[in-house]
This record gives structure tokens, sequence and C-alpha cells, in this order.
């Protein structure tokens, strides 16, 4: 994977673990997140995909379970043809307690994947499945709750 540090002091992106699936960001400058608040974040990274990748930001589940912060278009998608540098939108979800993040600290996780492009061909009807039209929350998977 071609890379290029737009700031030589951060870390080079890296897998922390042995089989993880996300290579680590980090945030090039501080960070201070009211409740509520977002901010876009650049990392001091550009990369270079090749056709048929694509590059996916995910929110690290660590900020999230411990300080309410996580990424408001999660999954981001970085294209193959974006050469410029890697932007993380963070919100802090915490209704009370304001997040400070240092620079150089982990703030997201970049997954590549090799990606299909789809040839669209419209038609009058789809063929029929076996879930049909059903939308959300269509399957269940959640308890009945009680309407008073």
């Amino acid at each position: 994977m071609l890379f290029r540090r737009l700031d030589p002091e951060l870390p080079v992106p890296a897998y922390a673990h042995p089989g993880d699936a996300g290579a680590d960001l980090h945030a090039a400058r501080d960070v201070v997140l009211e409740p509520g608040e977002r901010e876009v974040v650049p990392t001091g990274l550009a990369i270079a995909l090749p056709d048929g990748f694509a590059a996916f930001v995910h929110p690290r589940s660590g900020l999230a379970a411990k300080l309410g912060v996580t990424l408001v278009n999660a999954p981001g998608t970085v294209d193959a043809g974006y050469r410029g540098e890697i932007m993380v939108t963070l919100i802090n979800t915490d209704l009370r307690e304001t997040v400070r993040l240092a620079r150089g600290d982990r703030i997201a996780q970049l997954v590549i994947q090799k990606v299909e492009r789809a040839a669209f061909h419209e038609v009058e009807e789809l063929p029929g499945s076996a879930r049909g039209s059903g939308g959300f929350g269509s399957t269940g998977g959640y308890a009945q709750r009680a309407h008073s």
C-alpha cells in the first residue's frame, strides 16, 4: 500500500495485532469535543489505493465504549482515485462530558477491501426473494415493548 506521511512526526499506519482488519489512524492535532459536538480531524496521511480497492474508515470500539466518541459517517469511504489527506469526522455522543484527544492519539481504523463495480440495469419489476420488500425492523431482533 503506497502512502504519504503529510506529518512526519505521526506514526505510519500499522495493525496493532496479528489478524487485525483495521490499521490505526492518528489525530494530526489536539481535539476538544464538547457533548454532542462533531469535528473533522486530519490524520496526516494520504494513500494511493489500486483500482478495484477502497479504504473504509471505521470507529475505534474503545473510544466509543469509554468516551462515547464515534464517527458521524461510519464507515467513511476512501475511493481508489482519492489522493488527499484522510480526514475523520468524530462526534462526542456523551451528553455530559467533554472529550479531549491529543495529537497522535489513535482515532479511527482504516480497513482496505477489494470492491466490485456493478453494472446497473433498470427493470420494470425485481425478482422475488424470501425477504421481499420488508424494511427496517421487519425481521424483529428486539424485545417487544408494551405501550402504556
